[in-house]
């Protein structure tokens, strides 16, 4: 069965060939009929190796095994985390596809197969990327889905916007590859090695970390923290979601800012982890300082947005920051909580993009305010808006209800105030745009010059504005919601995740995840202000939505890339300042 594990790069790349190769002889349907199966296929080959993934199993791509304990060949590794990251992008990869299909419009001179080639691309980069057992792999898998995004969220190359948005996103993710490659250099240059366990061990004999080890650690965590939005790290991430196209928003909030947070989580668990790495009190300071400041700056910057996308983004910056609290606590039970929680949010955020998307395509718009009360014909539409962000706030029986009550019962005293504020103040805001949007709630809205980014005066993504929503469109989150409940509610699925994270991360430690009465209560709470929320930003608009009140905090996504990159900068040196006290005491 490991033999087949390299298949989950290898096929959906062979499929993106094949479309190339023949786009421009293929009819569109054909090529979208081809792209679906690919990934479907795909997507099944990630389930039956995750479902046969205890105990984990090793592959050494083309028989390249150790010689006399060194190697020099590409190892991937099929454990439950990194096959069950694999069938998540690769499952999301094909909702976005069908989400798309027939229906998302090409560009001038582009043959058929070109968006879905590049879906391919970005599914096959995700997959490799989960898989990687060796830094140096997991850095082009990386790059692969890195360039590959880029390319999507320019794909409107006729847009000035799409353009500028993409090319903030490439410099700034490129900057943290090489970040990333970097510290990969300094971990060779000591140990000789590439393979993440290797690494770890070759680290612990040398003895107690030392200036290097530092070195290397806030490179390689900094182009992680990159890819996954932390703050300072997160600029890029809102303005590309802006210009994206609705199925990449899809997987870059849904899978690829999560592959991020499960870089961290591999990298610090394989390689770091031991009396050679980082000492874990400084890790833990680390991870939960950046944590709980991204969770929180995320969630004020969601709240005072009126763009719905870039209102989304926010929200998936600030739920990242939950699930860096999640793995920084180094708790087994936490890192159960926070698998849990991923799952459900990548389910719930997709389901939001895709309706948001709807809008794009029915209305022309995306600004909250312009589309005051026009979708109130959107009765479905509607109704999973509102079921999304009541999951986002943690409404039991959503999964993300469960992986936030498993986390918050681990990290425990501040950080689950923090838990159920964030959860609270990101759902009110969806709730909020819903109010307005489909019911036409309170009164409409005055414009305010202090807004640079409405969302007004948008193209749809389709041929031309839609009269009528077509089932895909609609089918896509409707599933995808009943996969988070499904998360949540299934029985003993909740186990079986645990299990598999437990099996790779805790030494097979087996811990208990199951529904408590203090995790019901917590994401019945989460839910109710997130109403309240809501409910008084539509009654008394002047009392929680005016935009002034965040400005400082919006004059720095002003938009300019060498902003961006300055802080870069200062996040790497705060994460080497917060790291510094053990490797000084060592």
């Amino acid at each position: 069965m490991h033999h087949l594990i390299p298949l989950l790069v290898a096929v959906p790349l062979l499929g993106a060939g094949l479309l190339v190769a023949g786009g421009r002889r293929l009819p569109r349907p054909a090529a979208e009929t081809v792209a679906c199966a690919v990934s479907g296929a795909t997507a099944a080959l990630a389930l039956v190796l995750l479902l046969n993934s205890s105990p984990p199993m090793v592959e050494w791509v083309g028989g390249w095994r150790p010689v006399d304990g060194f190697s020099v060949g590409i190892v991937v590794l099929g454990d439950g985390p990194g096959l069950g990251m694999a069938a998540l992008a690769s499952l999301l990869t094909l909702a976005a596809l069908v989400y798309s299909w027939h229906y998302f419009d090409e560009p001038p001179r582009r043959h058929a197969g070109s968006f879905p080639a590049l879906m391919l691309l970005f599914q096959a980069g995700m997959c490799g990327f989960a898989i990687a057992g060796d830094l140096f792999n997991a850095f082009v898998y990386f790059e692969l889905m890195s360039v590959v995004a880029y390319a999507l969220t320019g794909y409107r190359i006729d847009e000035p916007r799409a353009v500028q948005g993409a090319l903030t996103f490439a410099v700034v993710n490129s900057l943290g590859a090489y970040a990333l490659l970097m510290g990969i250099g300094l971990l060779y240059g000591r140990t000789g090695e590439l393979a993440m366990t290797r690494i770890g061990r070759a680290l612990d004999a040398h003895g107690a970390p030392d200036a290097l080890v530092l070195a290397a650690f806030v490179l390689v965590l900094t182009g992680l923290l990159v890819k996954s939005a932390a703050v300072p790290f997160h600029f890029w991430l809102p303005d590309a979601h802006a210009v994206a196209p609705t199925p990449v928003c899809m997987l870059l909030s849904g899978v690829m800012v999560e592959l991020g947070v499960y870089g961290v989580w591999r990298v610090y668990g394989t390689v770091f982890a031991g009396p050679g790495g980082i000492p874990a009190p400084d890790v833990q300071r680390a991870l939960l300082v950046l944590g709980a400041l991204t969770a929180a700056v995320g969630a004020v910057m969601c709240w005072y947005q009126r763009h719905i996308k870039r209102l989304l983004a926010y929200s998936t910056v600030a739920h990242t920051g939950l699930f860096l609290v999640g793995i920084g606590v180094l708790k087994p039970e936490a890192d159960d909580g926070t698998a849990l929680y991923v799952l459900g949010h990548a389910g719930v955020k997709a389901a939001l993009f895709a309706l948001a998307g709807i809008l794009l395509d029915r209305y022309g718009s995306l600004d909250e305010h312009v589309l005051h009360g026009r979708a109130r014909a959107l009765k479905g539409v509607a109704a999973m808006f509102v079921l999304a962000a009541l999951g986002l706030a943690g409404l039991p029986p959503f999964g993300t209800a469960l992986g936030k009550a498993v986390t918050e019962e681990a990290v425990d005293g501040p950080f689950t105030v923090l838990y159920v504020a964030v959860s609270a103040v990101t759902a009110g805001a969806v709730l909020r745009v819903a109010a307005r949007v489909f019911l036409g709630l309170g009164p409409k809205p005055r414009e305010s010059a202090a807004y640079e980014t409405t969302g007004s005066g948008e193209r749809p993504e389709t041929r031309q504005r839609l009269t009528r929503v077509p089932d895909t469109m609609t089918a896509v989150p409707a599933v995808l919601l009943a996969a988070a409940v499904a998360a949540g509610a299934a029985p003993g699925f909740a186990g079986v995740v645990a299990d598999a994270v437990n099996t790779a991360g805790s030494g097979g430690v087996r811990v208990a995840v199951h529904w408590t009465r203090a995790g019901v209560l917590l994401g019945l709470l989460s839910a109710l202000l997130a109403t309240g929320l809501a409910a008084l930003a539509v009654t008394r608009p002047a009392l929680l939505s005016a935009p002034d009140r965040a400005l400082p905090l919006r004059r720095l996504q002003s938009g300019h890339v060498g902003d961006y990159v300055a802080w870069l900068l200062v996040g790497a040196a705060v994460l080497g300042a917060l790291a510094l006290p053990g490797v000084l005491g060592g």
